[in-house]
Protein backbone atom coordinates (compact mmCIF):
# COMPACT_ATOMS: atom_id res chain seq x y z
CA UNK A 1 0.00 0.00 0.00
CA UNK A 2 1.30 3.75 -0.84
CA UNK A 3 1.86 5.84 1.91
CA UNK A 4 0.77 9.37 1.95
CA UNK A 5 3.87 10.95 0.80
CA UNK A 6 3.81 8.02 -2.08
CA UNK A 7 0.00 9.06 -2.80
CA UNK A 8 0.95 12.66 -3.10
CA UNK A 9 3.29 12.07 -5.63
CA UNK A 10 0.70 9.92 -7.68
CA UNK A 11 -2.75 12.08 -7.34
CA UNK A 12 -2.59 14.43 -10.38
CA UNK A 13 -6.23 15.49 -12.40
CA UNK A 14 -6.25 11.50 -13.29
CA UNK A 15 -8.01 9.88 -16.16
CA UNK A 16 -11.92 9.76 -15.81
CA UNK A 17 -13.85 6.74 -16.93
CA UNK A 18 -17.62 6.10 -16.66
CA UNK A 19 -16.84 3.69 -13.92
CA UNK A 20 -13.64 4.50 -12.23
CA UNK A 21 -10.43 7.20 -12.50
CA UNK A 22 -7.02 6.39 -13.28
CA UNK A 23 -4.16 8.36 -11.89
CA UNK A 24 -1.12 7.99 -13.93
CA UNK A 25 1.21 10.70 -12.73
CA UNK A 26 4.84 9.38 -13.26
CA UNK A 27 4.21 5.62 -15.00
CA UNK A 28 6.18 4.77 -17.61
CA UNK A 29 2.91 3.96 -19.34
CA UNK A 30 -0.08 6.24 -19.07
CA UNK A 31 -3.51 6.07 -19.89
CA UNK A 32 -3.70 5.50 -24.01
CA UNK A 33 -5.90 4.30 -26.51
CA UNK A 34 -3.68 0.70 -26.71
CA UNK A 35 -4.70 -0.08 -22.96
CA UNK A 36 -8.03 1.04 -23.73
CA UNK A 37 -8.68 -0.80 -26.62
CA UNK A 38 -7.14 -4.23 -24.93
CA UNK A 39 -9.06 -4.23 -21.73
CA UNK A 40 -12.60 -3.90 -23.87
CA UNK A 41 -11.94 -6.57 -26.27
CA UNK A 42 -9.86 -9.17 -23.94
CA UNK A 43 -11.99 -12.02 -23.00
CA UNK A 44 -12.68 -13.30 -19.76
CA UNK A 45 -14.44 -16.29 -18.24
CA UNK A 46 -17.68 -15.10 -15.47
CA UNK A 47 -15.36 -16.25 -12.43
CA UNK A 48 -11.94 -16.51 -14.26
CA UNK A 49 -8.30 -15.60 -12.37
CA UNK A 50 -6.77 -12.91 -14.24
CA UNK A 51 -2.89 -12.13 -14.46
CA UNK A 52 -2.37 -8.86 -15.50
CA UNK A 53 1.56 -8.43 -16.34
CA UNK A 54 3.04 -4.99 -16.10
CA UNK A 55 -0.09 -3.13 -14.68
CA UNK A 56 1.31 0.50 -15.49
CA UNK A 57 -1.39 2.25 -13.17
CA UNK A 58 -3.30 -0.64 -13.04
CA UNK A 59 -5.91 0.28 -16.48
CA UNK A 60 -6.23 -3.34 -17.76
CA UNK A 61 -7.21 -4.61 -14.55
CA UNK A 62 -9.94 -2.29 -13.39
CA UNK A 63 -11.61 -2.32 -17.30
CA UNK A 64 -11.25 -6.32 -16.48
CA UNK A 65 -13.15 -6.01 -12.70
CA UNK A 66 -15.68 -3.87 -14.35
CA UNK A 67 -16.59 -5.90 -17.45
CA UNK A 68 -16.66 -9.55 -15.76
CA UNK A 69 -17.90 -8.80 -12.03
CA UNK A 70 -16.79 -12.11 -10.80
CA UNK A 71 -13.52 -12.14 -11.90
CA UNK A 72 -9.78 -11.94 -9.65
CA UNK A 73 -7.40 -10.45 -11.16
CA UNK A 74 -3.37 -10.50 -10.17
CA UNK A 75 -2.02 -7.15 -11.15
CA UNK A 76 2.15 -7.16 -11.45
CA UNK A 77 4.50 -4.56 -12.03
CA UNK A 78 8.12 -4.66 -11.86
CA UNK A 79 8.16 -1.05 -10.94
CA UNK A 80 7.59 0.02 -7.55
CA UNK A 81 5.56 3.41 -8.35
CA UNK A 82 3.63 1.72 -10.84
CA UNK A 83 2.86 -0.58 -8.42
CA UNK A 84 1.57 1.75 -6.01
CA UNK A 85 -0.13 3.60 -8.47
CA UNK A 86 -2.43 0.62 -9.54
CA UNK A 87 -2.61 -0.01 -6.03
CA UNK A 88 -4.10 3.92 -5.16
CA UNK A 89 -6.11 3.31 -8.29
CA UNK A 90 -7.56 -0.23 -7.06
CA UNK A 91 -8.40 1.40 -3.75
CA UNK A 92 -10.41 4.30 -5.24
CA UNK A 93 -12.49 1.80 -7.02
CA UNK A 94 -15.34 -0.37 -6.11
CA UNK A 95 -14.03 -3.04 -7.20
CA UNK A 96 -9.86 -3.70 -4.86
CA UNK A 97 -11.51 -6.89 -3.08
CA UNK A 98 -10.96 -7.88 -6.43
CA UNK A 99 -7.73 -7.14 -7.57
CA UNK A 100 -4.14 -7.35 -5.85
CA UNK A 101 -1.41 -5.66 -6.79
CA UNK A 102 2.03 -6.79 -6.53
CA UNK A 103 5.68 -5.12 -7.26
CA UNK A 104 6.97 -8.08 -9.16
CA UNK A 105 9.04 -9.13 -11.94
CA UNK A 106 6.83 -11.97 -13.64
CA UNK A 107 9.66 -13.26 -14.73
CA UNK A 108 11.68 -13.93 -11.20
CA UNK A 109 7.86 -14.69 -9.42
CA UNK A 110 8.01 -17.73 -7.09
CA UNK A 111 4.72 -18.23 -7.01
CA UNK A 112 3.41 -21.54 -9.17
CA UNK A 113 -0.24 -19.87 -9.68
CA UNK A 114 -1.55 -20.54 -13.11
CA UNK A 115 -4.72 -18.22 -15.09
CA UNK A 116 -7.66 -18.71 -17.21
CA UNK A 117 -6.91 -15.14 -18.35
CA UNK A 118 -3.71 -13.08 -18.97
CA UNK A 119 -3.79 -9.57 -20.02
CA UNK A 120 -0.87 -7.74 -20.89
CA UNK A 121 0.07 -4.40 -23.22
CA UNK A 122 4.01 -5.22 -23.20
CA UNK A 123 7.13 -3.04 -24.03
CA UNK A 124 7.52 -2.89 -27.97
CA UNK A 125 10.85 -1.01 -28.71
CA UNK A 126 12.85 -3.49 -29.62
CA UNK A 127 16.13 -1.51 -30.50
CA UNK A 128 17.53 2.20 -30.83
CA UNK A 129 17.66 4.03 -27.79
CA UNK A 130 15.58 4.08 -24.68
CA UNK A 131 13.59 7.13 -23.41
CA UNK A 132 15.36 8.89 -20.96
CA UNK A 133 12.67 8.51 -18.15
CA UNK A 134 13.58 5.44 -16.53
CA UNK A 135 10.21 4.13 -15.82
CA UNK A 136 9.30 5.16 -19.59
CA UNK A 137 11.60 3.17 -20.58
CA UNK A 138 11.17 0.34 -18.49
CA UNK A 139 7.38 0.24 -19.30
CA UNK A 140 7.94 0.68 -23.34
CA UNK A 141 11.41 -1.21 -23.90
CA UNK A 142 11.67 -4.81 -24.15
CA UNK A 143 15.58 -5.17 -22.83
CA UNK A 144 12.89 -4.76 -19.54
CA UNK A 145 10.60 -7.74 -20.84
CA UNK A 146 11.63 -9.27 -24.11
CA UNK A 147 9.02 -10.85 -26.29
CA UNK A 148 11.08 -14.51 -26.25
CA UNK A 149 10.70 -14.15 -22.29
CA UNK A 150 7.33 -12.92 -22.51
CA UNK A 151 6.05 -15.65 -24.66
CA UNK A 152 7.80 -17.98 -21.63
CA UNK A 153 6.00 -16.39 -19.23
CA UNK A 154 2.82 -16.89 -20.83
CA UNK A 155 3.20 -20.20 -22.04
CA UNK A 156 4.31 -21.31 -18.45
CA UNK A 157 1.09 -19.24 -16.31
CA UNK A 158 -1.43 -19.89 -18.80
CA UNK A 159 -3.92 -22.94 -17.80
CA UNK A 160 -4.70 -25.98 -20.78
CA UNK A 161 -7.99 -24.12 -21.85
CA UNK A 162 -6.77 -20.02 -21.45
CA UNK A 163 -6.08 -17.04 -23.43
CA UNK A 164 -3.56 -14.41 -23.30
CA UNK A 165 -4.61 -11.11 -24.43
CA UNK A 166 -1.81 -8.44 -26.05
CA UNK A 167 -1.31 -5.33 -28.42
CA UNK A 168 1.40 -4.38 -30.13
CA UNK A 169 2.59 -2.27 -33.12
CA UNK A 170 1.62 -3.93 -36.18
CA UNK A 171 5.30 -4.96 -37.13
CA UNK A 172 6.13 -6.14 -33.54
CA UNK A 173 3.20 -7.96 -33.29
CA UNK A 174 3.81 -10.00 -36.54
CA UNK A 175 7.28 -10.61 -35.30
CA UNK A 176 5.98 -11.82 -32.06
CA UNK A 177 3.00 -13.97 -33.55
CA UNK A 178 5.81 -15.87 -36.17
CA UNK A 179 7.89 -16.80 -32.86
CA UNK A 180 4.73 -17.54 -30.72
CA UNK A 181 4.41 -21.64 -32.22
CA UNK A 182 7.57 -21.98 -30.64
CA UNK A 183 6.73 -21.67 -27.86
CA UNK A 184 3.15 -23.92 -28.22
CA UNK A 185 1.02 -21.07 -28.79
CA UNK A 186 -1.27 -20.02 -31.54
CA UNK A 187 -3.33 -16.85 -32.07
CA UNK A 188 -6.89 -17.46 -31.76
CA UNK A 189 -8.05 -14.15 -32.48
CA UNK A 190 -6.83 -11.37 -33.94
CA UNK A 191 -7.85 -7.37 -34.54
CA UNK A 192 -6.23 -5.10 -36.84
CA UNK A 193 -6.69 -1.46 -35.89
CA UNK A 194 -6.50 1.35 -38.42
CA UNK A 195 -6.64 4.96 -37.30
CA UNK A 196 -8.73 5.39 -40.70
CA UNK A 197 -9.43 3.69 -43.47
CA UNK A 198 -6.90 4.47 -45.85
CA UNK A 199 -4.57 4.25 -43.44
CA UNK A 200 -2.41 0.82 -42.49
CA UNK A 201 -3.05 -1.27 -39.79
CA UNK A 202 -1.03 -0.03 -36.98
CA UNK A 203 -2.13 -2.40 -34.02
CA UNK A 204 -2.95 -5.53 -33.32
CA UNK A 205 -4.68 -7.02 -30.80
CA UNK A 206 -3.94 -10.64 -30.29
CA UNK A 207 -5.47 -13.68 -28.17
CA UNK A 208 -3.36 -16.42 -27.53
CA UNK A 209 -4.10 -19.87 -27.08
CA UNK A 210 -2.70 -23.41 -26.39
CA UNK A 211 -5.17 -24.90 -28.71
CA UNK A 212 -3.71 -24.79 -32.34
CA UNK A 213 -7.09 -26.47 -33.74
CA UNK A 214 -9.43 -23.47 -32.89
CA UNK A 215 -8.40 -22.09 -35.91
CA UNK A 216 -8.36 -17.84 -36.26
CA UNK A 217 -10.92 -15.33 -36.47
CA UNK A 218 -9.57 -12.17 -37.76
CA UNK A 219 -11.66 -8.94 -37.90
CA UNK A 220 -10.52 -5.20 -38.83
CA UNK A 221 -11.27 -2.07 -36.68
CA UNK A 222 -11.16 1.77 -38.21
CA UNK A 223 -11.19 3.58 -35.31
CA UNK A 224 -11.88 7.23 -37.33
CA UNK A 225 -14.21 8.13 -40.58
CA UNK A 226 -14.75 11.86 -41.42
CA UNK A 227 -13.26 12.84 -38.73
CA UNK A 228 -15.68 11.37 -36.26
CA UNK A 229 -14.92 8.03 -34.22
CA UNK A 230 -16.25 5.36 -36.12
CA UNK A 231 -19.54 2.68 -34.83
CA UNK A 232 -17.33 0.09 -34.26
CA UNK A 233 -15.30 2.16 -31.95
CA UNK A 234 -17.52 3.50 -29.98
CA UNK A 235 -19.58 0.44 -29.27
CA UNK A 236 -16.49 -1.24 -28.13
CA UNK A 237 -15.30 1.62 -25.70
CA UNK A 238 -18.71 3.17 -25.01
CA UNK A 239 -18.57 1.66 -21.38
CA UNK A 240 -15.47 3.40 -20.42
CA UNK A 241 -15.27 6.92 -22.47
CA UNK A 242 -17.16 9.33 -21.01
CA UNK A 243 -17.64 11.11 -24.25
CA UNK A 244 -18.92 7.85 -26.39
Amino acid sequence: MATSREQEDIVSKGFRFKQFTVEDKGCGMPVSTDGVLLGAWAEAGESDEVLDIGTGSGLLALMMAQRFPAVKITALDIDEHAANTAQFNSEQSTWSDRINVLHQDISKWDNPLQFNTIICNPPYFTSGGQAGDSRRATARHTGTLSHDTLLKVIKARLLPNGQAHLILPSVEADALLAKAEEYGLYCQRLLNVQPTANKPVSRKLMSLSNQKELGLDAKTLVIQAAGSYTNDFISLTRDFYLKM
